[in-house]
């Protein structure tokens, strides 16, 4: 069921979402210091463009590092990743066959906002291993 989930989820709006993930990671990894906010990018984008089946849990050896580059993100381009997941989220909300992939949308807005100190795992392992 969840491979079917993640093709119609990748036809309406995961390849969009993954596209602006990876756009925000090449523009963050222009500096050395945006390099590891790139790479929360590009991990979050693979995130986005197949996330049925997975999720995002807090890592528990994350300390006041990811607090302060949340904060950075936020800034730099978390908002505007967000506000792409609520537009995103609302559009496919409109049909019925489009809601539950909007509610996927909007369980994306704090992992947008907030990367740092997250880790993806498989939904049958929904603790992180470190």
């Amino acid at each position: 069921m969840k491979t079917i989930l993640n093709i119609i989820w990748l036809i309406l709006c995961g390849l969009w979402m993954c596209l602006g993930y990876f756009l925000a990671g090449l523009l963050l990894c222009v500096t050395i210091i945006g390099i590891p906010f790139g790479i929360a990018a590009f991990r979050i984008g693979i995130f986005a463009l197949w996330p049925f089946g997975y999720t995002a849990v807090e890592r528990r050896d994350a300390g006041a590092g990811s607090l302060i580059g949340n904060v950075l993100w936020v800034i730099l381009a978390g908002w505007w990743l967000a506000l792409g997941h609520v537009v995103t989220g609302v559009l496919l909300c409109v049909t019925i066959i489009g809601i539950p992939f909007g509610i996927a949308n909007f369980k994306l807005i704090p992992l947008s906002l907030m990367p740092l100190g997250k880790e993806i795992v498989p939904t049958d392992r929904p603790f992180a291993t470190r």
